[in-house]
């Protein structure tokens, strides 16, 4: 039936065309934000999951800078930890060139020992990252170094942090404070000297009757500290391969949780512009089809001007 108050049609083709439009406005929206969920209208739970998952994500940021820190200063000691490895062999090879020579010659194997223990004493000050020497630090201060290297919350909530930690007492080669608790200040129970300041042309204060067994003696407790000086350098080499590992694991980890937020909220591109295409159709017709609707009404009332 034609009415000339109501045209069914017409608002038949509008309601058609504002529900195109709006389906139009939200695929444009996707694809140029590239979310399929990008507020809480979208989806309310989507969003919210992804919300709380991009956090830990920003979390776990934090986490892999903490490890990268901490992997810097584990490195730089066992870098560190191993050149004075090699000094320190090498001034066991000069004590022992001394017992083997004469008086006149012990004198230069000093000097050569000498230039060794500075050399020692330098690469032990310059094994700071970030403010950090673990190979000289002082005894007084019972600590350790703490890496976060994990952020964990539950499902109630609650949160809590994983930690690397490597025993400062374990690694320190020189005591920075008054005491005398590093490897390198006391040679052993057979020397009351460290290795920083011993003297094959001056053997006082090594224990020993004789010459011989004074030498002797003095490369016994220079292959102790060699022996505390592996175990120190192994125990930063499993840290800093636990570091390593860690921060794999961190940084696998956070590319899973984009992912799986993006399976929640990604816009399939592939799919959303072929819909614009589809819908761009749609609405050139619903523009068409109103046209058609209101021609109509202008066909009725062109009869009662006639």
């Amino acid at each position: 039936m034609a009415s000339i108050m109501t045209n069914a049609s017409a608002l038949t083709a509008l309601q058609s065309l504002n529900a195109t439009n709006k389906a139009l406005e939200q695929t444009q929206s996707r694809i140029s934000t590239g979310y399929r969920v990008s507020t809480a209208s979208d989806n309310a739970a989507y969003w919210s999951i992804a919300t709380t998952m991009r956090s830990d994500n920003k979390a776990n940021s934090v986490v892999q800078d903490a490890l990268g820190l901490g992997a810097g200063k584990v490195d730089t000691a066992y870098t560190a930890m191993n050149k004075a490895i090699e000094v320190v062999d090498a001034i066991k090879q000069k004590i022992l060139l001394a017992k083997a020579s004469g008086p006149e010659q012990r004198g230069k194997i000093q000097g050569d020992i000498e230039s060794l223990q500075k050399q020692l004493e330098d690469n032990i000050a310059g094994a700071s990252y970030a403010g950090t020497n673990m190979l000289k630090t002082d005894s007084s201060v019972n600590g350790s170094l703490d890496i976060i290297s994990s952020y964990n919350r539950d499902s109630a909530g609650k949160v809590t942090t994983g930690t690397i930690n490597i025993p400062l007492a374990n690694v320190r080669l020189i005591d920075a404070g008054s005491g005398k608790a590093g490897i390198l200040d006391a040679t052993g129970s057979a020397s009351t000297k460290s290795l920083l300041t011993i003297s094959v042309s001056d053997l006082t204060g090594v224990t020993g009757t004789g010459e011989t067994a004074q030498f002797d003696n003095l490369l016994t407790d220079v292959e102790k500290v060699l022996a505390k000086m592996a175990s120190a350098a192994s125990e930063l080499g499993a840290a800093k391969s636990r570091v390593d590992m860690q921060k794999d694991f961190v940084s696998k980890l956070s590319d899973s949780i984009d992912r799986g937020v993006g399976q929640l909220v990604d816009a399939d591109m592939d799919r959303e512009s072929t819909k614009l295409q589809a819908l761009q159709v749609q609405q050139q017709l619903g523009i068409q089809a109103l046209s058609i609707a209101n021609a109509s009404a202008q066909n009725i009332l062109s009869l009662f001007k006639s």
